[in-house]
């Protein structure tokens, strides 16, 4: 066995030196959000009638425990607890996903591995130096999270912390089984995130059934476990318990498996393809390669906006008479009535996750280069500008695709015109292309740190969902493309000058990104 895993050491510090950026900056954004939030809800909920209020309208509403889950206590801890655990248990999860695949499929995708494994490296090593890797991250979340809530009182915050990592190193152990079983590290990373999908589909349905988180279905899913493990309201420790045998389960099956296969196969190989070439353009080629990817997106958005959709007439009684809570709903979707507020907030929200999907889509470039694919088809006679159009008419044309799904959802569920709520989800195209944009431009003249994309994309995103909770000044939310942006639906007339302004902005920065593309060497 000590020989299975030699050179763990090396690899795991290989890996932490990789990703030195990446990683700090997923643990705190992570732990931060989850350790400033009672502070934020004391700012809107300050006295303990105002969160009994809260916790019972949240309970009594079946669409609000499905995105959020039932509400166990009313404190401070317990609200955080509440509103946080899911959703940071979401984001260690992805960041777990990204961590184990990136040091294990991908190294066997590029090569890198099979040049490794000639070396003083046992067979399971690299497995086992991705998924310590994923315990130190997810470690550091869980002391960001504990530090930060101590204040709260009781062991609250150490259950809170060890259910969010516990989640993150379950996700971790799944990854490691998706990497296996695939031969890409794409196929991967989507594996993963569906079951992560479905973990989150299976507790909002069996919240939404019942306040207590007493359905069978929120116990199938491992985020339900967390949420049913109750921090700072009668902690329930044997539940985590739960979590340590998922993460010995899967990290099982991933050892298991990884023993049974050769070296970059999978036991889902990939579908050969036709005898003869179908694909006449470098157009064609991305969205071949990308369809997949466009599909799951619209169908998680259109279902999304069912959901939104069908909650917008029920915001109202969640509110209240609380004007805090309003305020904070009209400075995310404007100041009309609270039911188009809250629909012009959740088609603002679409957008923001939109400029996710734009981002990931158009660094597939850089994916594409890096593995030394583009090369042989740029010796052809594909040109680097036809190429690189191709994916980014997929990138740009794709996001305006699920924009459009979310829209019709939000009026399917809402059951209002269809043109209003599709026009506002619209609307929010411009600041989405500028985020595209500005990575196509890092893509072009710095490929390199292409993937600062994400950086800019992170924060657009963190503004605009915790800005107005947290009150932040006009000044720092301006930062965000999505501040610019007309409020819809509402009953003020379209200002189409920030839509023009932010969409020339975009041309003209993949403009230039694709400029500097046509002038620098590829990546080796």
């Amino acid at each position: 066995m000590n020989r299975q895993l030699a050179g763990t050491g090396a690899l795991l510090r290989l890996a932490l030196r990789r990703d030195r950026v990446m990683m700090p900056v997923w643990v705190l954004v992570t732990g931060l959000l989850v350790a400033s939030m009672p502070g934020s809800l004391e700012k809107v909920y300050g006295t303990a009638a105002e969160r009994a209020e809260l916790a019972s309208s949240m309970n009594a509403n079946g669409s609000m425990r499905a995105l959020y889950g039932p509400v166990f206590g009313d404190s401070l801890g317990a609200l955080t607890s509440w509103r946080m655990g899911v959703y940071g248990a979401v984001l260690a999860a992805v960041m777990s996903l990204i961590i184990v695949i990136r040091h294990t499929r991908e190294e066997e995708e590029t090569g890198r591995q099979e040049m490794l494994s000639a070396a003083m490296v046992g067979r399971r090593a690299p497995l086992t130096a991705a998924l310590l890797a994923a315990l130190v991250a997810n470690a550091c979340v869980v002391l960001i999270v504990v530090g930060g809530l101590a204040g709260q009182g009781g062991p609250g915050a150490l259950a809170l912390g060890l259910a969010i990592g516990g989640a993150g190193l379950l996700f971790a152990g799944i990854a490691a089984v998706a990497a296996q079983l695939t031969e890409s590290a794409r196929a991967a990373k989507g594996l993963t995130s569906a079951v992560l999908g479905a973990a989150f589909v299976l507790k909002a349905a069996g919240d939404a059934g019942t306040p207590a988180g007493a359905c069978a279905l929120t116990w199938i899913s491992p985020l339900g476990w967390l949420e049913n493990a109750r921090a700072f309201a009668g902690e329930r420790w044997w539940v985590l318990l739960l979590l340590v045998a998922g993460v010995a389960l899967a990290t099982g099956a991933a050892y298991l498996l990884s023993g049974r296969r050769d070296l970059g196969m999978g036991f889902l190989p990939a579908r050969p393809g036709p005898a003869e070439g179908r694909l006449g353009t470098a157009g064609a080629l991305a969205w071949r390669l990308q369809r997949g990817s466009l599909v799951g997106w619209g169908a998680a958005f259109l279902v999304a906006g069912l959901v939104f959709g069908g909650m917008a007439d029920g915001a109202a009684d969640v509110v209240g008479g609380n004007e805090k809570t309003r305020r904070i709903i009209e400075r995310m979707g404007g100041q009309s009535g609270l039911t188009d507020a809250f629909l012009a907030a959740m088609a603002g929200l679409f957008g923001m996750i939109a400029a996710l999907y734009v981002v990931s889509s158009v660094l597939r470039l850089s994916g594409e280069e890096s593995a030394q694919r583009a090369e042989p088809l740029l010796s052809n006679a594909v040109g680097r500008l036809r190429w690189a159009g191709g994916h980014l008419a997929v990138a740009f044309g794709g996001s305006a695709v699920i924009l459009l799904l979310a829209g019709l959802g939000l009026g399917i569920g809402h059951g209002r015109d269809l043109g209003t709520t599709v026009g506002a989800s619209l609307a929010q195209l411009p600041a989405v292309w500028l985020l595209g944009a500005l990575a196509a431009l890092l893509y072009g003249a710095l490929p390199k740190y292409a993937v600062a994309g994400w950086a800019v994309a992170g924060v657009a995103l963190a503004l605009g969902w915790i800005g107005p909770a947290l009150d932040l000044p006009q000044s720092v939310m301006n930062v965000s493309p999505f501040t610019h942006l007309p409020k819809l639906p509402g009953p003020e007339a379209l200002d189409w000058a920030p839509l023009l302004t932010l969409t020339v902005l975009a041309a003209a920065l993949v403009a230039a990104g694709l400029g500097a593309l046509r002038r620098r060497d590829l990546v080796a």
